[in-house]
């Protein structure tokens, strides 16, 4: 019998519907915000589940009885050319709309229409709590979609209304975005002076960034399917879906319900693979969903660029310049939290080469029907392919290089570009790429053969020797004593020849055997 909840992946979650795990049940700290009468604001990257979160809030506030919450979004009002005015009524028609799904009649704000004072969020929010007998919660949601002097003047009549409350004002308001609330200053314009502080919404007393989940969080969730189904996504299974999404909400539902419902087709009398977790990734991938094509939009961003450039190179990252960017990304759920920084999960990871040198890829063709770079017994011939890779660099570097968005890691991606072939040639890729490494290492699966290459731009006279001991070190960790040290020369063509550039070398090193490309 099909099951009457499934992994969702559009919308907030509902219980009767979808698998889901309490969304509070790492928040104490929002419910002891709410007692001190603090505003606040909660901050995640797209479907993290900060929707689902603030309507499970809003419910239970209600239900518990001793306090008045809604949850209302502002981004009908979230466009450059709207004026203020017609700002505060579009934002009151969503609180005063969103307010039924909530309270009874009794406990909801009048409607606009019927107001006879100025329309202003301010005044409609003091009338509002004055007629009240129990303090109110205002979860607004969407904040970081205003602009300029509408964003101005939302934060202005909220922090206005900060002093008075919670008898003639809301208790409690959590403003909730993409973003923490230092970025609302970048979008207002440098020459507003009447905020009169470094932040426009300096009353917060925290911010509260949603963190993803747990190895743990997502063996509960899987169970639940289980449960209903006894279908089991063993331990392996879910250590695997693990490290491909980080823990990121959507994508461990995505990945799940790609495996039930795609590739398993809702027969729940098989049995759930590893394989099945990879299959489900490179579906995700190749089809790119509203999720992932919303993260691509992102990288055209100079601060994003800057970051992944770093990371793809290796590079080290100076804090006192990129630490608003850092930042930035790691709210936008791109990077990790860790130290080194690295993109915050392998699905990420795979998709970001891909798109950044799509147009490359494309334009890669085959030669022939015949996969040239298979030995006649089915196994990758690496030496083959690197050689191709050498006479195609020789040939179309100084091009694609010039053409690449991201020219800073061009050498990198161009690398990635053609052995993209392996991958689909029934391969598998997994990129090593952290800030501060200096190299990025490339662990590349084929027919049961492990090959490790590492790639280093060739900065400094000694980077060659710096790379032989990177690798080595590299091989030790993984038992293996074979490897391949990509070199790129940075400097200009007309300085050294192309002679003189390629070069293939054969180095013994620490008890390694290492190919120096």
């Amino acid at each position: 019998m099909k099951s009457k909840r499934y992994f969702n992946t559009t919308g907030f979650c509902m219980p009767d519907m979808h698998y889901m795990i309490d969304p509070l049940r790492n928040q104490k700290i929002i419910f002891d915000l709410i007692e001190k009468k603090q505003y606040f604001t909660i901050h995640a990257p797209r479907q993290t589940g900060k929707t689902t979160l603030l309507h499970e809030l809003a419910h239970r506030l209600n239900k518990e009885g001793n306090y008045i919450s809604v949850v209302f979004s502002v981004e009908s009002a979230g466009y450059r050319s709207i004026t203020e005015e017609i700002a505060n009524k579009k934002i009151i028609n969503s609180l005063y709309s969103s307010s039924g799904q909530y309270l009874n009649k009794k406990n909801c704000p009048i409607p606009p229409e019927k107001y006879t004072k100025d329309l202003t969020l301010e005044n409609y929010l003091i009338d509002w709590a004055i007629s009240q007998p129990k303090p109110i919660v205002l979860l607004l949601d969407e904040i970081d979609s205003l602009y300029d002097d509408v964003l101005v003047s939302i934060l202005r009549q909220l922090r206005n209304g900060f002093q008075i409350r919670p008898k003639r004002f809301p208790s409690t308001v959590a403003l909730v975005g993409l973003r923490d609330v230092r970025e609302y200053k970048l979008k207002v314009r440098p020459t507003e002076a009447s905020l009169g502080s470094g932040s426009p919404f300096n009353i917060k007393a925290e911010s509260i960034l949603l963190g993803t989940f747990t190895k743990e969080e997502i063996s509960e969730l899987y169970s639940q399917h289980t449960k209903d189904t006894g279908q089991i996504f063993s331990k392996e299974v879910v250590d695997r879906i693990y490290e491909l999404t980080g823990g990121q909400p959507w994508l461990v539902n995505a990945v799940a319900n790609e495996i039930v419902e795609k590739i398993l087709k809702s027969d729940y009398t098989k049995t759930i693979t590893i394989d099945h977790a990879e299959q489900a990734k490179e579906n995700l991938i190749k089809r790119r969903d509203t999720h992932l094509d919303s993260l691509i939009d992102k990288l055209k961003e100079e601060r994003v660029k800057n970051i992944i450039s770093a990371i793809i190179n290796g590079d080290g990252v100076l804090f006192d310049n990129y630490d608003d960017s850092l930042m930035y990304c790691r709210d936008l759920g791109i990077i990790s939290e860790t130290r080194p920084v690295r993109i915050a999960n392998e699905i990420y990871q795979e998709i970001i080469p891909r798109v950044l040198n799509r147009n490359l890829q494309d334009s890669i063709e085959e030669e022939g029907e015949t996969k040239w770079y298979i030995k006649p017994d089915g196994k990758l011939d690496m030496d083959k392919l690197l050689k191709a890779f050498q006479k195609f660099y020789r040939r179309n570097s100084e091009h694609w290089l010039e053409r690449f968005d991201y020219k800073e890691a061009g050498q990198g991606l161009l690398l990635m570009a053609f052995l993209q072939r392996v991958i689909n040639g029934g391969g598998r890729i997994d990129r090593e790429m952290a800030v501060g490494r200096g190299r990025t290492d490339l662990t590349i699966e084929f027919a049961g053969e492990t090959f490790v290459l590492e790639l280093k731009l060739k900065r400094y006279d000694d980077t060659k020797e710096e790379g032989l001991d990177q690798i080595s070190r590299y091989l030790d960790t993984l038992g293996m004593t074979k490897g391949y040290l990509i070199l790129f020369e940075l400097k200009s063509s007309t300085v050294i020849p192309w002679e003189t550039r390629i070069k293939w070398e054969e180095v013994s090193h620490q008890n390694k055997n290492i190919t120096v490309v």
